[in-house]
């Protein structure tokens, strides 16, 4: 495991093998049929490339309404809980005592991307939010607390963990493309991310 540190950024590259990915991806598959992904929009109500759903006591939504965290599915169903070994991540890494409220499921096929933004729906920013990479490599682009100015990027593998804490959370980031097809854990090719918060 190489672990890097960009603008803050606490990259854990290669974190979790093989098995623990493999064992992640069974995990997902009943959270997936209990909240299908649904694709989001933006509060101009521009659809999203990626698809979401979430997993906790809470879930992220966007749509005509705006960003933010609520307790059921778009479609009214509650959200399943996280499961124990996607806890331990969090639990091994995050540096806290307290659990988060959310698992924020991102799924990114061909052709998606996520434009640079802030995790700022969250009550308390002192709490980090973890991501963890698995699928498809990913383009990671890391900005500054404001908009514009200088980036920098690094790719993110299946298997790797950041983590934005201190005066990294509230850096702008996002996804500029993926390697699609570039990783075999997906049989349908893309990239999953998870994004463990505390959201109250």
């Amino acid at each position: 495991m190489t672990r890097l540190n960009l603008r803050g950024f606490d990259i854990r590259k290669g974190h979790l093998d093989g098995a623990a990915q493999r064992q992640i991806i069974e995990l997902l598959r009943p959270i997936l049929k209990a909240a299908p992904l649904f694709h989001p929009s933006t509060a101009s109500g521009r659809k999203m490339s990626v698809r979401m759903t979430s997993a906790g006591t809470l879930g992220w939504v966007s749509d005509g309404a705006g960003y933010r965290y609520q307790d059921a599915h778009p479609k009214g169903m509650a959200w399943p809980a996280i499961p124990d070994p996607i806890l331990s991540i969090w639990r091994d890494l995050a540096g806290t005592s307290r659990d988060p409220d959310c698992c924020l499921i991102n799924y990114y096929g061909e052709g998606a991307k996520m434009g640079m933004h802030q995790d700022k729906d969250e009550a308390d920013f002192s709490w980090p939010v973890l991501s963890v990479s698995l699928g498809d490599d990913a383009l990671f682009r890391i900005g500054n607390t404001t908009r514009g100015g200088k980036t920098e990027s690094v790719w993110l593998s299946s298997g790797d963990v950041v983590i934005m804490g201190g005066p990294a959370r509230l850096a702008y980031h996002g996804i500029d493309r993926i390697r699609f097809g570039s990783s075999r854990l997906l049989p349908k090719g893309g990239r999953i991310n998870l994004t463990l918060r505390v959201a109250t």
